[in-house]
């Protein structure tokens, strides 16, 4: 078992399109990726969820954010020290 003291947290925050299952989903790919959603905050807005998510685990950020990226109701995501960068346009 690992201690607490190993698990590095991190920042993500994504805007998706609100279809259903779309937040299911996102939470489904952190947690097989091995991650822990410490905390997480959902808008709606006209231009669909706003998600920030601050996540914990031992796995390499790049790893989940490469997974999320592919998810297709993803329209943008970023973590702490990036721009907001597009991933595909929304429909």
């Amino acid at each position: 078992m690992t201690s607490s003291a190993d698990h590095k947290t991190h920042t993500l925050s994504c805007r998706m399109r609100p279809e259903p299952a779309a937040l299911e989903r996102l939470c489904q790919v952190a947690r097989i990726r091995g991650f822990r959603i410490e905390e997480m905050q959902v808008r709606t807005d006209a231009d669909g969820l706003a998600i920030d998510m601050v996540l914990s685990g031992q796995r390499s950020i790049d790893t989940l954010r490469r997974q999320i990226e592919k998810l297709h109701t993803v329209c943008s995501l970023r973590g702490p020290e990036q721009a907001l960068t597009g991933v595909r346009q929304s429909a």
